[in-house]
């Protein structure tokens, strides 16, 4: 049951090893097999690790009161996936309305203020609508999407159910 201390500790600790193997397969990805990030994948990858930050404090902290963990888990999540389905949404647009292909992410951020350099990622480039891997006839963003929905329903079942009093747990 995930509402004992132990499970939501576990559950948590969980999320953050989801997290941990999700970006070690897209640096392997990268490094490994030679599939360069486009500017959305690193922003999906910055919200995977924030929420894996969040599950593991929530994992080691393991507080009776939770829903704290629960709610900051789940906005890096959700920020996630709105990425997640802005590039599959890229991905998915006739090659006619495919946006151009823009500079770097380094460059971005160096030439324009942060607002502007995210609101120019979000947007979306050329690059970013290539699809140049696939599992099961999905592209890494949605696979991402579908981890980002996961995790999000993670956090809230680890994190926000009500625990009985400490005083049940010794009469057990």
């Amino acid at each position: 049951m995930i509402g004992s201390r132990p499970a939501r500790r576990l559950a948590n600790l969980a999320g953050c090893a989801s997290v941990v193997g999700l970006i070690a397969y897209a640096l392997y990805a990268q490094y490994g097999l030679g599939l360069e990030a486009c500017p959305l994948c690193i922003f999906q990858r910055v919200a995977f690790i924030a929420g894996g930050a969040v599950f593991l404090l929530a994992g080691l902290h393991a507080p009776g009161k939770a829903r704290l963990y629960g709610l900051a888990a789940l906005a890096p999540n959700v920020v996630g996936g709105a990425i997640a389905a802005r590039h599959v949404y890229i991905q998915n647009l006739p090659a006619d309305q495919v946006p151009a292909c823009g500079p770097g992410l380094s460059y971005l951020l160096d030439a324009f203020p942060l607002m502007d350099a995210v609101r120019l990622v979000l947007t979306g480039s050329g690059e970013c609508a290539e699809v140049v891997w696939s599992f099961m006839g999905l592209s890494m963003p949605s696979w991402a999407l579908i981890w980002f929905v996961l995790l999000s329903a993670l956090a809230v079942a680890a994190n926000w159910r009500r625990l009985p009093p400490p005083s049940a747990f010794a009469r057990r």
